[in-house]
């Protein structure tokens, strides 16, 4: 029994030292607005937050780029630096940019991974969980677009689509 319990000990205490050695740190991204997108080294993370609570994303330990994308804001790109076992916490606010005129259609997007990284045009606009519902969608101005839906795992579903006015094209 004694044997067991000096077992324990050298178990709790070895614990953080081998969550140090992992090579891989966290990343927790507190961002106004909080739906900006996460990207590290150029991957779609996450969002910065769910339901206003920062999410938190295990990174490989080293220097990386973080990039944070909304598109309704400018993007903000810098240099982070990941510890093994540790949080490492960025704070932003995004400067907002001008808002686009009608008229307007709608894109909404159907995905079983909520939290799918959706791009127009190659350019970043959210994750599926955003739009994906009949209260919810993107506003795009008339014309056409090619629409990539990309899950955190299988394969990216990408459509060419043409938005009219007051209409709603769904992606699935």
């Amino acid at each position: 029994m004694r044997n067991f319990c000096y077992g324990v000990i050298f178990a709790a205490l070895a614990l953080p030292v081998l969550a140090q050695d992992s090579g891989t740190g966290y990343l927790v991204c507190h961002v106004d607005p909080g739906r900006a997108g996460v990207f590290v080294d150029g991957k779609y993370l996450g969002p910065a937050a769910n339901f206003k609570v920062a999410r938190k994303y295990p990174v490989a330990a080293g220097e990386h780029e973080l990039k944070l994308v909304d598109p309704r804001y400018e993007e903000v790109t810098e240099k982070v630096t990941i510890t093994p076992g540790k949080k490492t916490e960025v704070r932003k606010t995004l400067t907002a940019l001008s808002l686009a005129r009608p008229p307007f259609g709608r894109l909404r997007t159907v995905s079983s991974d909520k939290f799918a990284a959706v791009y127009v045009n190659d350019k970043f606009y959210g994750h599926a969980g955003e739009f994906n519902n009949p209260l919810q969608g993107l506003l795009l101005k008339p014309g056409e677009y090619d629409v990539k839906i990309v899950p955190a795992s299988g394969p990216p579903v990408t459509k060419h689509i043409t938005i009219e006015a007051e209409k709603t094209v769904i992606v699935r």
